[in-house]
This record gives C-alpha cells, sequence and structure tokens, in this order.
C-alpha cells in the first residue's frame, strides 16, 4: 500500500460530500492530478500531453524512443523539468540532426490522457510503420500467470485514487521488475520503457502487462522499444491485433486472474507440456 498519498505528486486531496441513500456527509478524498505536460526537443515544443506529474524523465525517454524522436536512449542528454504556471515543461537534449527531422514531421499535437494519436491530421502519420521485432524469445504461459496475479499489489497510486493505469515490464520469470502509472495508459506505458531502458534492462528478455484494453498505439510502442509481447486486462482493437502480427509482437487480452487470450503471434507464448491446444 502506499504509505502515504500526500508524498505522492500523482495525487491530492479535494472535499467531496458521499451520499448512502438517504444520507450525505463531507468526506477527504484523494484525485489524481492530471495536467499539461509539454515536451521539448531541442527546444523545439513537440508535443503536450495530459499526463500524471510523476516519473517525468521516464516519460521523457520512453516517449523519445516510442515515437521515434530518437534511435536510442543514448542520444538523449540532459532532462530539464520547467514548471509553468498551468504546467510543466520537460526539455529534452537531443542531437541537432534529430532536432531538424522533427522540423519536418513535428505534430505539435495537444494530446489528451486517454488518446496517443490526438493532433495528428494525416493517416500517414497516425498509422507509422514499425521495426518488426527479430527476436524469437517466448514468454512462457507460467510468467504471465505470476505476472497477472501480482500486478494490482504493484499499482500502489490506483489503491489511492482509483483513477490511474499502471504499465509493468516483468521477467521471463514472471517477475514485475518495473511499475508506472499514470491517468493515461500511453503515458504510463512511456514511462515504464523509459525506466526500463534508463535502467539498462533487456527489453527482449521480458514482457508489458497494461491495465487498460490494447490499442494499436501501445501494440506500436511496444514493438518499438523491442518487446516480446504486451498484455492487457482488457480487449485488443483490430487495429491492435493487426500491428501485433505485423510486428510480430505478442498480444495477450483478458489477462485476469489465470486467464488469458493470446490474439496475435501466438509462436510468442510457449505451451507447457501438459497442455495440449484444441482445434
Amino acid at each position: 500500500m502506499m504509505s502515504s498519498p500526500a508524498s505522492h505528486a500523482g495525487c491530492r486531496p479535494v472535499v467531496a460530500r458521499r451520499h448512502d441513500g438517504d444520507f450525505a456527509r463531507p468526506v477527504d478524498e484523494w484525485i489524481a492530478v492530471e495536467m499539461p505536460i509539454a515536451l521539448m526537443f531541442a527546444g523545439r515544443s513537440f508535443a503536450v500531453m495530459l499526463a500524471t506529474p510523476a516519473d517525468l524523465e521516464d516519460f521523457a525517454r520512453g516517449f523519445a524512443v516510442t515515437e521515434g524522436v530518437v534511435e536510442t536512449i543514448d542520444e538523449i542528454g540532459a532532462i530539464e523539468l520547467r514548471r509553468e504556471a498551468r504546467g510543466i515543461e520537460v526539455r529534452i537534449e537531443v542531437p541537432e540532426s534529430r532536432a531538424l527531422a522533427l522540423d519536418a514531421r513535428r505534430r505539435s499535437l495537444a494530446g489528451r490522457s486517454g488518446c496517443g494519436l490526438c493532433g495528428v491530421d494525416r493517416f500517414s502519420e497516425a498509422l507509422r510503420p514499425v521495426a518488426r521485432v527479430a527476436t524469437e524469445t517466448r514468454v512462457p504461459p507460467a510468467a504471465l500467470r505470476r505476472a497477472i496475479a501480482d500486478f494490482s499489489g504493484h499499482q500502489t497510486l490506483n489503491e489511492a485514487v482509483g483513477a490511474v493505469h499502471a504499465a509493468a515490464f516483468c521477467d521471463l520469470d514472471g517477475r514485475i521488475l518495473v511499475v508506472r502509472e499514470d491517468v493515461g495508459r500511453h503515458n504510463a506505458l512511456d514511462k515504464t520503457i523509459g525506466a526500463v531502458l534508463a535502467g539498462g534492462l533487456d527489453t527482449t528478455n521480458g514482457f508489458v502487462l497494461m491495465s487498460s484494453r490494447c490499442s494499436y498505439e501501445l501494440v506500436h510502442k511496444t514493438a518499438a522499444a523491442g518487446i516480446v509481447l504486451v498484455a492487457a486486462v482488457s480487449a485488443p482493437t483490430s487495429l491492435a491485433v493487426e500491428l501485433a502480427e505485423k510486428a510480430h509482437v505478442g498480444l495477450v487480452g483478458f489477462a485476469r486472474e489465470q486467464r488469458f487470450t493470446l490474439y496475435a503471434s501466438a509462436s510468442r507464448v510457449g505451451i507447457e507440456t501438459d497442455i495440449a491446444v484444441a482445434s
């Protein structure tokens, strides 16, 4: 459990009124913080996302890699956070060649916390290609079940406020190594990927577990980071399934309790010797 919500930048208290039948009483409640986060690369404004103002360095690193601003985390220099009146500026140093490339494709999008494509005005930008994940790593079913069973215990911010998504990176034994939370599922995944890359973990020897549905953007970000599988507690979309097949990324939905459904790139999940696959 979170020791004290007051110590977490992702939540703040409000006074609310709780109704229970014919009775009402004032209560102190903790709510998730959501604010504009401006991502600036080499002094150029690239995106403004509504996000939870925690783990923003991880967010910057993960976003830069999964959105193709840089190819590797080694291209990212200093990261500076500047609090402004209405939000936070995150200034990220990248090579000038990357900055010039941004000028050609800069979206200057105003992203909503629930949408990873807000502000994109061309089909080619919305459905950007991503490299196929070349490794043949397989995730054992037992590892998926272990991570699924442990996942809720790592969602400390959501336990306090009940309004945020979580993304976890798990190893091939099902141990949860990194968890990040945010009001936006895409933001949570970027934060987790940023932390994984900054920590020097091997992205090809693990998988992602999400507390949300699985959309195209989540598969795209998973593939861009070189991660072999993404599992979600809810269902995938059609574009997510199609991209997962193309990118050779395992796609698991309805990952709850001891069950899960494999939708794409079936070779990414091993078959236990005592289990037969019904035709």
